[in-house]
């Protein structure tokens, strides 16, 4: 089967950590034997046209150095800090265009468009040029609906038309899905994304055990060493955007005081930089609050390995985005790191309060210092929520299985295309695992 991707944004080149999840998912889907091939748009009037083995059609909309409204930042955070940068949406749309129509040409059997607004139109034309024969999968992450629902309500018939267009629809989580269930009576597909970082995933033992990163870390330089002997160490992975909610988890450091002694490696860029370091700052946390930037993947798997708890303290931003699944609580599972994060989004598809992680309200720095009190005073009962969360990982969010799942949507699409249906159930929208797509 072969299968176009229309996306924003795909790694430059190979030391790219742009959406690493996007592309160990075509990585996979190519060893799973898809013909998966790419279509995204230029940066600086470049980028690789091949990245691992996958074939990238890059197409220009602007003279080299206005090349810059994707990959930098997602286009809503761009538009809103610098709204000069609406003038090339026009020329996206068009240079976009072109290169769907040559696409389609080619006749793949699907086009799956992420983020249809407003890529819908470019699947659209791709399946045009394909004479029809191309089936349409539109997977939708959440921030192009709010973005509509809060900025553009003028294009929600947009919206309505990419979702009904499609041969079927796909959301990251049972948020997003429902979310865009509420705009049609059509099923909504949950097919979330797998860890970009699996091989740091350990093996089973004979007797079924989890073992490799939980092990490794606990084994550690630092693995002898008491609970008191040293600070709590916190880690924090991501873009430094508002939604990530980075100086709540600040403040929840300067709420906690020296009653807990909690250090904090953030690893990530982005606009919000400069603003956890003065809040830091202003709080005295100089000397615990540490900004790492952007590091390779070898750093970033001793960061999981010496970290005794993850923290996403995801928030609902100004445009109305949050987290859409939060991919990285994935990793630090994998690396058997207990997870703190936000009630909102789909972050709650990864992490069960009470079973596989603590969850606390968006925004609440007390709570969040509680939370993370609770975790570095009770050892044995995080070590008890990561194993409950790595069965979980395994049974819901192993990559071989997304493949699996998203290869019978594939599947399904084309049959709704040739007119006849193939029907993988009639739920309208289903958790992970539950109905839909989302278990075999």
């Amino acid at each position: 089967m072969r299968v176009l991707h229309i996306v924003t944004a795909f790694p430059r080149d190979e030391g790219d950590v742009i959406t690493p999840w996007l592309g160990q998912l075509l990585l996979a889907l190519r060893a799973d034997g898809v013909d998966a091939s790419v279509l995204a748009p230029s940066y600086r009037g470049g980028g690789a046209t091949r990245w691992r083995g996958v074939p990238i059609n890059r197409y220009r909309y602007a003279p080299r150095r206005l090349e810059t409204l994707t990959h930098d930042e997602t286009v809503p955070d761009r538009l809103r800090a610098r709204p000069v940068y609406a003038a090339l949406v026009p020329a996206y749309l068009l240079g976009g265009t072109v290169a769907a129509w040559r696409a389609g040409l080619d006749a793949p059997d699907v086009i799956h468009v992420h983020w249809p607004f407003p890529h819908a139109w470019l699947g659209a034309v791709a399946r045009a040029a394909s004479g029809g024969r191309s089936a349409v999968v539109s997977t939708f992450y959440s921030v192009e609906l709010r973005w509509v629902e809060r900025r553009l309500p003028a294009l929600r018939p947009f919206l309505d038309w990419s979702i009904e267009s499609a041969d079927l629809v796909t959301a990251i989580s049972t948020a997003t899905a429902r979310a865009v269930a509420a705009y049609t009576s059509r099923p909504v597909h949950v097919i979330p994304f797998a860890a970009a970082l699996e091989e740091g995933g350990g093996e089973r033992n004979a007797g079924g055990d989890a073992s490799g990163p939980a092990d490794a870390r606990a084994a550690g330089p630092r693995g002898t060493e008491t609970a008191r002997a040293r600070p709590f160490r916190l880690l924090f992975v991501g873009r430094l955007v508002e939604r990530k909610g980075v100086d709540v988890l600040v403040r929840a450091l300067g709420v906690l005081g020296e009653r807990r002694a909690v250090t904090l490696t953030v690893i990530g860029e982005g606009p919000r930089a400069a603003d956890i370091r003065a809040t830091a700052r202003r709080l005295g946390l100089d000397d615990r609050v540490t900004l790492a930037g952007r590091v390779d993947d070898a750093a970033l798997r001793r960061a999981y390995l010496h970290a005794d708890a993850f923290v996403l303290p995801a928030v609902v931003d100004e445009k109305g985005d949050t987290e859409g699944l939060g991919v990285v609580l994935l990793e630090a599972l994998r690396f058997g790191l207990p997870v703190i994060a936000s009630r909102t989004g789909g972050i709650p598809d990864i992490v069960r309060d009470g079973e596989t992680g603590w969850l606390v309200p968006p925004g609440d720095a007390a709570a969040l210092a509680a939370a993370i009190e609770t975790v570095a005073a009770d050892p044995a009962e995080a070590r008890r929520r990561v194993a409950r969360g790595r069965v979980r990982l395994d049974a819901e969010f192993s990559l071989p299985g997304i493949v699996e799942r998203l290869g019978r949507c594939y599947e399904e699409a084309v049959a709704a295309r040739r007119g006849r249906g193939m029907g993988l159930g009639d739920a309208r929208v289903a958790e992970p695992g539950r109905g839909s797509a989302g278990s075999s």
